[in-house]
């Protein structure tokens, strides 16, 4: 059991686990938002996609900063500065993922669940593309 849990610890030391473990937070986030606005509140679908985007944009801020990338800013100016390089990059995968679930479902006719899951690949890998090496990047690098 102690080397379970040993190999738990230094699989977490890896910075990709943390990624993927708190992108599939992330998406939870995006999913749940986008779903609350889409089956209960009956909004619409750009709306939808939106608020959920932007919701699961200062979530994955948060932990990406504190969790995965480790920033080292300390000051004030440091981290608005990075949060707005988080978000600029952010927003260029939201409209991909608008885009790209717009695609789906309004002119391929796909379901608009089963393609806001779909886009979630490519908006995870590019985003962390992204946040590696324009957003979190350390001093030395």
């Amino acid at each position: 059991m102690m080397r379970i849990v040993q190999k738990g610890f230094e699989m977490w030391r890896l910075r990709a686990v943390r990624y993927v473990f708190f992108g599939a937070l992330t998406t939870l986030v995006n999913l749940v938002v986008f779903f609350v606005f889409r089956e209960i509140l009956h909004a619409p679908l750009t709306a939808s996609n939106v608020i959920s985007v932007a919701a699961a944009i200062v979530f994955a801020y948060l932990v990406n900063a504190r969790f995965v990338f480790e920033s080292e800013e300390r000051k004030l100016s440091g981290r608005l500065r990075e949060f707005f390089r988080f978000v600029g990059s952010r927003i260029s995968t939201m409209i991909i993922e608008v885009g790209g679930v717009w695609l789906l479902v309004e002119i391929m006719g796909a379901d608009d669940m089963i393609s806001k899951i779909l886009i979630q690949f490519a908006v995870l890998v590019l985003n962390y593309v992204f946040s590696r090496f324009l957003v979190f990047r350390r001093k030395q690098e």
